[in-house]
């Protein structure tokens, strides 16, 4: 089959994310053919380039979501008078959609709930249509239109409290975000010879990466898949809080991205999350059950399994961290809780490996634990004659001592986990990996990834995190068992393979519930008699085998998401 596959800061670019899982799922299903539909979000890394592709993927076709190709002020120039009228229109209903608080304390599903989401979906599929009738709306989005429609919906009764105080300036900086946001609107992407032509959209997060998605299936009828491992709305509220954006402008940013979020899981045929934590938040954001299924992230185990299957268990006296750093993985507490452990065990040392995040607050972070470390342990000397030696390191991978990320979790017995805020745990999962124990925070998706096989205690809680640290330290029976536990769970459930079979079968169920209706074509262009079996005109998703009886099916046994209220669709989609 074709897929579409549709990422935002990701693959195929160097510096993506989630760039390593696409590419493996990619090269994992090369029975498949994939066109790469992906929205870069800088200058930088356009310039960084591609990583190789396998012969698998056909196409990529790139789109920026950085540049600003019309600061434009004026709905004028190349639209006629019924297509501002229509743009007016269209932006209204989504900005009053967006500003409205009357579905703020209703649960989704409601009437309020849900008369909101139909006005943000019809708006937006309104603009669509537009953009596709007037070739993009890039202007028409950064226009004074746009403006007085966000006025207008923040000062309409009962819009959003922070929103009623937004100012000019505000207004014109949700306006500048929301024609990003809405950028894949304006793409030529849609056509038979691009999304339209494929059978399967893969949007590999929410956000504006699943819009393409969204209009494949408006324009074509194409099935949408949506995995997040990290969710995208979440990610969007962390990113707002750090940004130096005014109340009016955050809550109306949120909201809208709320909205679109709704749309998304709506629309989606199904839903991928890579963790529970993931689903509790789709599941909150209006996703329905039956349309969920976890799948959990896949990685590579093979360069690990040297360590793994060692009878050396590492350093019986060090304890190893490794990620990002950064404020959110809460080093403080880390370092004052190694300071416990070292009145209970002095000879126990703190490996901190891993660099940096990019940005000169995780410059700033990553220098102030330095120098806390350095006040809390000063430098230490068996003799007065003795070079002294700090009991707590910061090194990077590549450096003398850890070449190999590898040989980082080789170096000590207990790895640990200090985040207050995280959403799937790799670095976890790689000490699991290793067979190494762990002593985590319970934050995110860790207990669902250790299940059992390591030690969890709360976040921002030092002593409870030294007193973990203590307990594995000086049982090296305990360690022993739970990094053995640990490496057979992960390599039961997180392992590539694992993830790649998973997909194969997605693909192939909705494929076969949801097949795209097109109509068959000899070479001249001419329709080919008998292009499509008969039941294919029939109502209702012939391909489910009736009588299933799985939980959440319809009458004729097909899973809830395949169900269609009546055969209306189906018949147009097929041409009747």
């Amino acid at each position: 089959m074709r897929i579409g596959l549709l990422t935002e800061g990701g693959y195929p670019y160097v510096s993506g994310e989630a760039r390593l899982w696409c590419d493996r799922l990619v090269r994992g299903l090369g029975q498949h053919e994939f066109d790469v539909y992906a929205l870069s979000r800088s200058e930088r890394q356009d310039a960084q380039g591609w990583i190789e592709l396998p012969p698998q993927v056909n196409r990529v076709r790139t789109a920026p979501l950085w540049t600003v190709d019309d600061d434009g002020v004026a709905l004028g120039a190349g639209y006629g008078r019924r297509a501002r009228r229509r743009f007016a229109e269209c932006f209204g209903d989504l900005a009053a959609a967006v500003c409205d608080s009357g579905a703020a304390g209703a649960p989704h599903g409601s009437g309020a709930s849900d008369a909101l989401a139909d006005r943000f979906g019809s708006a937006l599929y309104g603009l669509a249509d537009l953009a596709r009738d007037q070739g993009g709306l890039v202007s028409a989005l950064r226009s004074e239109t746009v403006v007085r429609a966000l006025e207008r919906a923040c000062r309409a009764p009962g819009a959003l409290r922070a929103a009623r105080t937004a100012r000019v300036s505000d207004l014109l900086v949700v306006a500048g975000l929301l024609e990003r946001a809405l950028r894949p609107l304006s793409l030529d992407w849609y056509g038979d010879d691009g999304l339209g032509a494929v059978d399967l959209c893969h949007a590999t997060s929410g956000g504006p990466a699943a819009i393409p998605g969204l209009l494949a299936r408006h324009f074509s009828g194409v099935p949408l898949l949506v995995t997040e491992y990290g969710v995208q709305l979440r990610a969007h509220y962390l990113a707002t809080g750090d940004e130096a954006l005014s109340a009016p402008a955050r809550a109306l940013l949120t909201s809208f991205h709320g909205r679109l979020a709704t749309e998304v899981y709506g629309k989606a045929t199904l839903i991928t999350p890579g963790n529970t934590h993931a689903r509790r938040w789709q599941e909150r954001c209006g996703a329905e059950r039956a349309k969920l299924r976890t799948v959990y992230p896949g990685m590579e185990a093979s360069r690990f399994a040297e360590v793994g299957e060692r009878e050396d268990p590492g350093d019986p006296d060090t304890l190893l961290w490794v990620g990002r750093i950064a404020p959110a993985k809460d080093l403080i507490s880390l370092l004052h809780a190694f300071a416990e452990v070292r009145k209970d065990e002095p000879k126990a040392r703190l490996r901190i490996v891993g660099a940096s995040a990019e940005g000169p607050e995780a410059d700033a972070y990553l220098a102030h634990c330095k120098a806390l470390a350095a006040q809390l342990f000063p430098d230490e000397a068996d003799g007065v004659h003795a070079v002294g030696d700090n009991p707590v390191s910061f090194e990077e991978i590549g450096a003398p001592g850890t070449p190999e990320l590898a040989d980082a979790y080789a170096a000590g017995s207990v790895v640990v986990l200090s985040s207050v805020v995280e959403g799937f745990p790799i670095s976890l999962v790689e000490a699991m990996f290793c067979g190494r124990a762990t002593v985590s925070t319970d934050v995110g998706a860790v207990v669902e990834v250790i299940g059992g096989t390591g030690l969890v205690v709360p976040p921002r809680n030092p002593r409870a995190l030294a007193e973990a640290c203590v307990a594995l330290l000086r049982d090296a029976g305990r360690r022993e068992r739970l990094g053995a536990a640990a490496r057979a769970r992960a390599l039961e459930l997180f392992t590539v393979e694992q993830n790649t079979e998973a997909f194969r079968d997605i693909y192939l169920e909705i494929v076969s519930h949801c097949p795209v209706r097109r109509e068959a074509l000899d070479d001249a262009g001419e329709p080919v008699p008998f292009g499509h079996p008969a039941e294919a005109y029939l109502p209702g998703r012939w391909a489910v085998a009736a009588g299933a009886g799985d939980a959440g099916a319809g009458p004729a046994g097909a899973p809830s998401w395949a169900q269609e209220a009546d055969g209306t669709e189906q018949l147009k989609g097929a041409g009747v």
